[in-house]
């Protein structure tokens, strides 16, 4: 026990840090933990098999208890949006389930790289994304609502992430202010999380390479994780009402390109 406590200390480390970006940015703090636990786990000798998967699956799970417990934050000071909550849940639950069924096809190589090519991608929304950029007065409807909710939904399972990035991203661009995004994105985290959970469970049962999993999850580290994050959560959805963002969102953008580039290169030179 002993030897693994610098290990266990990190992912605990890790998972309150995600709780608090959870909370300040609506997001469900999956592009911290991903990483943690998948370094986490090669460090331990798990290096063989889908490791990225049940990182990716780990994440989903302690996504569930970061957004409820940042939306429940956000929900009290009058800041949660329910009625796109209502309209985008369907369809963002809906792409998770697709999402999760696709990565248990893709090699956990190839989805080591598209996590890592995602953060590098969102991370340019860190830096140079602006809350007063916008395309549209309100949130679409229709084909296009459905579409666009079930691909946050789709890319969200693939990466292991709570789709807040997306969902702040989209609703501050169809005129929704910044503060009501975020708070209205951590909501997207729990329809993204159950289901993304139950079907890394399902469609990696009996193909985890760490012990004490159910699928793709880790039950250890869904336990420390959650636990470390569950109770951040709500110091940064406080945080998210009363201090600015950007040079926090740069500097998290920074760390992004630098996790994202290792993950490319693990990803193409093993």
């Amino acid at each position: 026990m002993l030897e693994y406590l610098p290990l266990i200390l990190a992912l605990a480390a890790a998972g309150a840090f995600a709780g608090l970006i959870a909370g300040l940015f609506g997001i469900g703090g999956g592009v911290v933990m991903v990483p943690a636990m998948y370094y986490t786990f090669q460090s331990l000798g798990y290096s063989d098999g889908p490791v990225m998967h049940v990182a990716i699956g780990t994440s989903l799970a302690v996504i569930v208890a970061t957004s409820l417990r940042s939306v429940s934050a956000h929900a009290k000071k009058g800041a949660v949006d329910f009625d796109i909550l209502k309209g985008w849940v369907p369809w963002i639950i809906l792409g998770t389930l697709i999402g999760s069924y696709l990565a248990a096809m893709i090699p956990g190589r190839a989805l080591t790289g598209i996590f890592g090519t995602m953060a590098v991608i969102l991370s340019a929304q860190f830096f140079f994304g602006r809350p007063d950029w916008s395309l549209r007065e309100s949130m679409p409807g229709g084909v296009l609502r459905a579409g666009l909710g079930s691909l946050i939904g789709s890319l969200s399972a693939l990466m292991g992430i709570g789709g807040g990035v997306f969902g702040v991203t989209l609703m501050t661009l169809c005129g929704v202010k910044i503060h009501r995004a975020v708070a209205t994105a951590a909501g997207f985290g729990v329809a993204i999380g159950v289901p993304g959970a139950v079907g890394y469970i399902v469609n990696g049962w009996g193909q985890s390479p760490v012990p004490l999993s159910l699928g793709f999850v880790s039950l250890p580290g869904l336990a420390i994780l959650a636990g470390s994050a569950f109770f951040v959560a709500p110091v940064g959805a406080h945080l998210a009402h009363s201090l600015p963002e950007r040079q926090l969102k740069r500097f998290f953008a920074v760390g992004l390109v630098l996790v994202g580039g290792m993950l490319i290169r693990e990803a193409v030179w093993g």
